[in-house]
């Protein structure tokens, strides 16, 4: 297989008809290495518009997803990330290119270690790393300016809209399947929220998302 031929496949025929025209995000999917992050079982598989298998029944976004979540969240180089579910370590990996910190958190310990050492392999240290159920919070005083959950939630927590500094961004998946959609929420001033709805798509879910109340006769 010729790599380069197929990753650029990959961004002129996946990503870009997918509204991705940011040429920021698009030089960085042509820069960062998305087969390195890919498990090596599905190696071949790295360009391929589909969900690939990690492990403990989660996957990697597609691709053109990955992309999109990047180009919505308008990364600046001093941003503070929050990723909630590390998963491959790719988006991850492009959060922290463009942003000055990561905290990417991950309820299963081989995925916070592949991921560690995958970024380790392509000198990326602007990423904190932590094993943890993060599903409904992640408790950080300080805030962040930008939020990513890479597994679906029925229910928004509030919680991570407290989490969001004032012009701060969240992009996250809502729904249940076969029915969800991307959403980024951008906090416009203290308490009060922007809501828009981007795409539908499907996901995985997280692990623990919060759930709706179950309704009793």
């Amino acid at each position: 297989m010729d790599i380069e031929q197929a990753r650029y496949n990959m961004v002129e025929q996946q990503i870009r008809p997918w509204d991705v025209l940011n040429q920021q995000v698009l030089d960085l999917l042509f820069r960062l290495r998305r087969e390195d992050f890919v498990p090596e079982a599905h190696r071949a598989l790295a360009f391929v518009d589909m969900e690939i298998p990690l492990g403990h029944g989660q996957t990697m976004w597609t691709p053109k997803l990955e992309a999109r979540a990047v180009q919505e969240l308008t990364l600046a180089p001093t941003d503070r990330v929050l990723e909630i579910g590390t998963g491959s370590g790719y988006l991850t990996a492009l959060l922290a290119a463009q942003a000055a910190e990561v905290v990417s958190v991950d309820i299963y310990a081989d995925f916070t270690a592949s991921a560690g050492a995958k970024l380790a392999a392509h000198g990326i240290e602007n990423v904190a790393l932590h094993t943890a159920d993060a599903a409904r919070d992640w408790a950080d005083p300080a805030g962040f300016d930008a939020i990513v959950l890479t597994g679906s939630t029925p229910l928004l927590s509030d919680a991570f809209r407290r989490r969001l500094r004032v012009g701060g961004r969240l992009f996250a998946i809502t729904g249940t399947a076969p029915v969800m959609q991307a959403q980024l929420l951008t906090c416009t001033a203290p308490g009060a929220f922007r809501s828009v709805t981007l795409f539908e798509t499907c996901v995985a879910p997280l692990v623990n998302a919060p759930q709706p109340a179950a309704f009793v006769f």
